[in-house]
């Protein structure tokens, strides 16, 4: 409250000291050189697609079970959106099939880190650098996070935050950030927020070389953002440690835990499982006052919108099967250990114990 006073008292609403000073922090967390302050995570993806000259024409791969705001950055530039398929033991885009969809008109890739699950960059970095593609992170659910010793978002050639607030960065309102090591990247996202006025890169008030957009990061949101930063990787840890428990709770009940990846973190923006029996697990913990939600419940490949794109049902089976199937069930740094286990004990009330593999069978019966 402090800082939205200290605001209101300077009269400096856009683009003030605090964006400055935010997109200094944000670099610096990040590990990179340059950070950006846009109105919204789709801002982010779509200015850093526009900053990366993406045109008509052009295809840019991304997973189909996503939130539908990764394909519309695509679409709002007049490219066209590639859907792929999500790994078999993940949410994430299965690099595999991505690289079975490059063609001669793909120029980009958009990894979704799903959840708050890191996406397997190194397969991704390397198909990128086989094609001369370039990358553009989606972290909208993973600040925070890693692969291997990197933070989420400095990996690519941008990276692109939402700061909406059920973010585990978040404000009080919209707000979004592009992260990259690229200066001529960073200059163009700058231009472009500010409806490409070229008083923004050192030249005349009211000039514009381009055709841009209105999409400044608001200074209450910077300052706002700028108290929560430094607790941003407490609470990730704190993420972490109630998946644990969920993970230790439920490890013999019949569903399929969130993937747990040696080199990624999982900072559990969203804590998401599985059951193939998902709308009649939720009635029961509804029933039992337990908050559930189904993120994605139609793979952006079957959606309305991209239907002009000529996919069908069976295009994408792991996103198909993802999006029957998956349900996020609380998490949040304040959860208690009592709430956890009120959780755990719902769920395996409903499912029951998971019937052993053949391997752990054998395994019995040798001991």
């Amino acid at each position: 409250m402090a800082a939205i006073r200290q605001v209101f008292d300077s009269s400096v609403f856009v683009t003030g000291p605090n964006v400055l000073a935010f997109e200094e922090e944000m670099a610096c967390f990040c590990e990179a050189k340059f950070a950006v302050g846009v109105a919204s995570g789709t801002d982010a993806l779509t200015l850093s697609l526009a900053a990366l000259d993406i045109r008509p024409g052009d295809e840019v791969l991304l997973p189909s079970f996503t939130y539908a705001a990764t394909a519309a950055a695509v679409c709002h530039l007049g490219a066209r959106p590639v859907f792929v398929d999500s790994l078999p033991d993940g949410f994430n885009m299965d690099p595999e099939d991505t690289a079975r969809r490059v063609t001669r008109r793909t120029k980009a890739m958009i990894p979704v880190h799903l959840y708050g699950e890191a996406a397997r960059m190194d397969e991704i970095m390397a198909l990128a650098k086989a094609h001369d593609l370039y990358v553009v992170e989606d972290v909208a659910q993973a600040a925070g996070g890693k692969w291997g010793d990197q933070r989420l978002g400095a990996i690519g050639d941008a990276g692109c935050f939402s700061f909406y607030p059920t973010k585990n960065l978040s404000g009080c309102g919209d707000g979004g950030m592009v992260v990259t090591n690229d200066q001529q990247v960073a200059s163009q996202v700058r231009l472009l927020r500010q409806q490409a006025d070229a008083s923004v890169l050192g030249g005349k008030k009211y000039h514009h070389p381009a055709v841009g957009y209105n999409s400044r990061l608001d200074e209450m949101q910077a300052a706002i953002l700028r108290v929560k930063l430094p607790h941003l990787d407490s609470w990730n840890h704190l993420r972490a440690q109630h998946a644990e428990r969920y993970r230790h709770l439920l490890k013999d009940a019949d569903v399929v835990l969130p993937p747990v990846t040696p080199k990624g973190s999982h900072v559990y923006c969203i804590y998401t499982l599985r059951h193939p029996q998902r709308d009649q697990l939720r009635r029961h913990l509804t029933d039992q006052g337990i908050g559930t939600e189904i993120w994605y419940p139609l793979p952006l490949h079957l959606q309305e919108a991209y239907r002009g794109l000529g996919y069908s049902e069976g295009d994408f089976p792991v996103a198909e099967r993802l999006a029957r199937e998956a349900l996020s069930i609380p998490v949040y740094p304040e959860l208690t250990n009592e709430k956890i286990g009120t959780v755990a004990k719902a769920i395996q009330e409903f499912a029951g114990e998971r019937a052993p593999s053949r391997h752990e069978e054998k395994v019995a019966h040798e001991l």
